[in-house]
């Protein structure tokens, strides 16, 4: 059946699963049951490691070579993906600079906003944080069909879901109800789908961008698992948790990557 399927129907429909994963992991706040910080620490630090593997594993590796095949042996490949990862980077930071937004444990980010609720610039940062995932997996898709973009999409996939329990905890802290916290967490996963359509699209329409839009999906990954997952990770004393949590993931990812790539 995937054979049939346009790169451009799979990355959406592969960004689109990935992203309900978010609600899947916000269903324990539906039954009353909210799992401990470190628990949650650990889920994350989890997360933190598969994006992590992602990143170098499924996007930088195969820009380099995408690139190495496009403008042979040298540095000019090197060159392009480095260039691309810091603009996927910095894209992001310009993201968190120009758009207001909140984040719980840091507070407000961006320019002043007062007229918008706080709930609202809260669900602004995790759509920031949501839309490189997503854009990952469309790319991922876009470059090398269903063989390259499952093994991204699952990952992602398995990430999704602690950060969903994430935002549902928040949200309940903020006196939020279940359902309420619920529908919200669910939402923030929908930017994603919307951002791997546009990373498929982009990638099979203009093949030339291959290599950038690879290594800048990387880039932007790796800028929200160093600005906000391991820090957030890290706040409340769990750190050696986490850490592990990280190691697992990435191992995880790297196995999968291998096995179903």
């Amino acid at each position: 059946m995937t054979e049939s399927m346009s790169p451009i129907a799979l990355g959406f429909l592969g960004s689109l699963a990935a992203g309900l994963m978010t609600s899947i992991g916000a269903l324990p706040v539906l039954f009353g049951r909210t799992p401990s910080q470190k628990l949650r620490d650990v889920a994350l630090g989890f997360a933190a490691g598969v994006m992590l593997a992602a990143s170098f594993f499924s996007l930088i590796i195969p820009a380099l070579d995408v690139a190495e095949i496009r403008y042979g042996d040298g540095a000019t490949p090197a060159f392009i993906v480095c260039v691309a990862i810091l603009i996927g980077m910095g894209a992001v930071a310009l993201m968190n600079e120009l758009i207001p937004h909140e984040h719980f444990s840091s507070g407000r980010e961006g320019p002043e906003a007062a007229s918008l609720r706080r709930v609202w610039l809260f669900i602004i940062a995790i759509t920031i944080h949501n839309a490189p995932e997503g854009l990952a997996v469309g790319v991922s898709f876009g470059a090398e069909g269903f063989e390259g973009g499952f093994p991204v999409a699952l990952g992602i996939g398995l990430q999704n879901a602690p950060e969903g329990l994430a935002v549902a905890v928040a949200l309940l802290g903020e006196k939020y109800t279940a359902k309420r916290a619920f529908l919200i967490a669910a939402l923030t996963g929908l930017v994603e789908p919307i951002t791997g359509l546009f990373g498929a699209s982009v990638i099979v329409l203009a093949q030339p961008l291959l290599p950038w839009g690879l290594a800048f999906a990387a880039g932007a990954m790796l800028y929200v698992i160093s600005h906000e997952i391991i820090p957030e990770t890290h706040r409340n004393g769990h750190q050696n948790h986490a850490t592990m949590g990280l190691s697992v993931g990435l191992v995880i990812m790297l196995f999968l990557d291998v096995w179903l790539g």
